[in-house]
């Protein structure tokens, strides 16, 4: 029955619906099965699986990321002397902080100042941020790229927060949902819309770019390699190796007379 369009939109569930549904009944059935209520749990599987297309995370590519932050940049410098420009300006940092850690959105409404640490990165004499990151996967850590230090130290100054304030007290992804569409980048081509959690993907695409160590990426931002492997470097084209591909097999010597 659920296969059917439904009686007033006309729509049929997609494949995640369905999966969300099949997996809460599966909960259901073993709940009901822990508490003696059914003598053995029922088999949810598909008669048979259809491949799935392999769709990769909406992100914003480098010239779109510059065309973002450039917008809310503006509009910070738009508001001037207005009431509301401390929102704004903190949607801005907002943007650069997440693009250059890839902290997951949940993760950033979680930070507090105490958690982020300014210091010299050994191998670059850059300055970082260390962040202790509070999330789904429980506490890890992240170093971020240099391009989050100063939207951080913006923070700093205009809240002029205790050790214990959420740098992002308010949660930043209803305000940031309505830049995109402002700047038409709103849908990347293949139709993915969008969000807050973009600004991750950005991040992470923007390191496969640079050429960056798959594993390394996949520590700091506390997911998997095969994740990041699945999603995001399957369409980045630096991701493939020319040299490895062109390889060629030398030519036989001709036979000496």
């Amino acid at each position: 029955m659920r296969l059917q369009p439904h009686p007033v939109t006309g729509k049929v569930p997609t494949r995640s619906i369905l999966h969300h549904e099949t997996v809460t009944l599966r909960q259901v059935m073993k709940t009901a099965l822990r508490h003696g209520w059914i003598s053995h749990l029922p088999d949810f599987s598909a008669p048979y699986r259809a491949s799935g297309k392999i769709s990769h995370r909406a992100w914003f590519s480098p010239e779109e990321y510059k065309q973002l932050y450039t917008h809310t940049r503006e509009r910070v410098t738009l508001t001037t002397g207005q009431s509301y420009k401390h929102p704004v300006a903190q949607l801005h940092d907002y943007v650069l902080f997440m693009a250059n850690t890839g902290l997951r959105p949940d993760e950033a409404n979680r930070l507090e100042y105490r958690d982020v640490t300014i210091e010299e990165d050994a191998g670059s004499s850059e300055r970082i941020l260390l962040i202790e990151v509070r999330g789904k996967r429980g506490v890890g850590y992240c170093k971020s790229t240099t391009g989050a230090v100063h939207p951080f130290d913006w923070l700093v100054k205009r809240n002029t927060p205790k050790p214990t304030d959420l740098v992002f007290p308010q949660d930043q992804k209803k305000q940031f949902n309505r830049v995109p569409a402002d700047c038409e980048l709103k849908f990347d081509r293949e139709g993915n819309r969008r969000s807050a959690y973009s600004l991750r993907h950005t991040y992470i695409c923007l390191r496969l770019l640079e050429g960056a160590d798959i594993y390394q990426i996949a520590k700091n931002c506390r997911t998997s390699v095969e994740m990041i492997e699945k999603h995001y470097a399957v369409h980045l084209k630096n991701t493939l190796d020319a040299k490895a591909i062109n390889v060629r097999r030398p030519k036989m010597l001709a036979a000496a007379d």
